[in-house]
């Protein structure tokens, strides 16, 4: 799996060079010509590729299978960033953009990546489910690595949405148009991806303290159910086109789910152990 390790810091790489272009060069941020595109997608799908290339570990898969699904959602997310990032240094929209053979062919091939990811995606789902309590991985692990497959899953038919969405002007010639009416939903999109990491690192965490197995089952079935009413709460603003929200906010937002119940917890924990410690003379 160090190849899949080593295409997920090559994707992250890409989102810096883009940062320091951007840096220099200037121009929009938002926008369906713009250095963020290529910044944003190397930054998810590298941090992707990373974080699936390490939950699949916790995952009951053959290698043979593991490897087949990994290797598929790296060489698509290759695919996504890389072409996301030629249109941006060619001055044309990457996505909803037919104006020339070159560039549908471009827009197809970037669909067709994102059905290869959606299916890797799913297939994991449902192989993580599969992992029962006879495997070596504790219950906290495959609690958190279940909640954040399924919401990555909630996050790529989201963006299913958008694109469909976004297709109804596609070849209109109006690609700001199409920009803006498939973005609708982009800080829901990007609540619902973020789970796959956060959850699980805060397992993994968890299970290099003291804590019993069952404290840290209790702690991420907490944290799950406050991400979860976060993810459908800014589902709701983002469906009702809510302005206050951008999908950097939501990232906070879906961050700040997971860390502020756990540390309110850890800090509670850590005080009723101190007071049930005995008072030594």
């Amino acid at each position: 799996m160090r190849i899949h390790y080593l295409i997920g810091l090559l994707l992250l790489a890409v989102a810096g060079l883009h940062l320091v272009v951007f840096a220099i060069d200037g121009g929009a941020w938002d926008g369906p010509v713009s250095w963020r595109k290529p910044i944003t997608f190397g930054l998810s799908f590298g941090a992707s590729v990373l974080t699936l290339t390490w939950i699949s570990g916790f995952v009951r898969l053959g290698d043979r299978a593991r490897s087949l699904l990994l290797g598929i959602f790296a060489a698509a997310s290759v695919l996504e960033v890389g072409l996301t990032s030629m249109q941006a240094w060619r001055g044309v929209p990457s996505h909803f953009n037919l104006e020339t053979t070159f560039d549908s062919i471009v827009a197809r091939s970037l669909a067709a990546g994102g059905v290869a990811l959606i299916v890797v995606v799913v297939a994991l789902t449902i192989a993580a489910f599969r992992t029962g309590s006879g495997s070596a991985v504790p219950a906290s692990m495959r609690l958190a690595v279940r909640a954040g497959l399924v919401a990555l899953v909630a996050s790529m038919a989201l963006g299913a949405v958008m694109i469909a969405r976004g297709l109804t002007l596609e070849g209109s010639g109006h690609q700001q148009a199409a920009y803006e009416l498939a973005g609708f939903l982009r800080p829901a999109h990007a609540v619902t991806m973020h789970a796959i990491l956060l959850l699980p690192a805060l397992a993994w965490l968890l299970g290099r303290s003291s804590r019993p197995e069952a404290a840290r089952l209790r702690l991420i079935r907490i944290a799950t159910g406050t991400y979860a009413a976060t993810s459908v709460l800014v589902v709701i603003a983002s469906a009702i086109d809510a302005t206050v929200l951008t999908p950097a906010t939501a990232a906070a937002v879906s961050a700040a789910a997971v860390v502020i119940p756990a540390l309110a917890i850890l800090v509670i924990g850590r005080r009723r152990g101190a007071e049930a410690a005995p008072v030594r003379p």
